[in-house]
């Protein structure tokens, strides 16, 4: 239990890489991103979901971050690699607790709807956040992105 609330501690101290990579000086972390989703789940979730389930995931879904960093695709390491990594980080920091490796593990699959939906919350949390960091940085990258995976109409709709 303690390294899993060391890991929550120093998700506060992981800086999103992307948001440095285009020269933001002060990015958010990777736990004020997940605060965002889990925000945004729980004022957005449809009522056909489990908001509940929808703000556990959100925030438990970069936990790993804390100990593999904020990986992204121009970092040069492959999709499988990164997924490997986190997976095993994540393995390690639920260890004992089934209950939160299930939910990880549930939003890694994108096996519920409730997990779909987070993917999504995701996007939009990233999407959101370039346009407060657009007077700073060319931001547009991320916005293109986050419409790209983006489907729900209501979720689109913010942008």
């Amino acid at each position: 239990m303690k390294a899993l609330a060391a890991a929550i501690l120093a998700l506060k101290h992981v800086d999103r890489a992307g948001w440095l990579r285009v020269g933001i000086a002060q990015p958010e972390s990777v736990a004020a991103h997940s605060f965002g989703v889990a925000t945004l789940g729980l004022v957005l979730c449809p009522p056909e979901l489990d908001r509940s389930r929808v703000v556990a995931i959100a925030l438990l879904h970069d936990l790993a971050e804390s100990v593999v960093g904020d990986i992204t695709p121009h970092d040069g390491v492959s999709i499988d690699e990164k997924r490997r990594q986190e997976r095993t980080a994540a393995a390690q920091l639920f260890a004992g607790r089934p209950d939160l490796w299930a939910l990880w593990e549930d939003y890694e699959q994108d096996r519920s709807p409730e997990a779909h939906f987070v993917h999504e919350l995701d996007k939009l949390d990233m999407a959101l956040q370039a346009g407060a960091y657009a007077s700073e940085a060319d931001t547009a990258q991320f916005v293109e992105s986050a419409l790209k995976k983006l489907r729900s109409p209501a979720l689109l709709s913010l942008l």
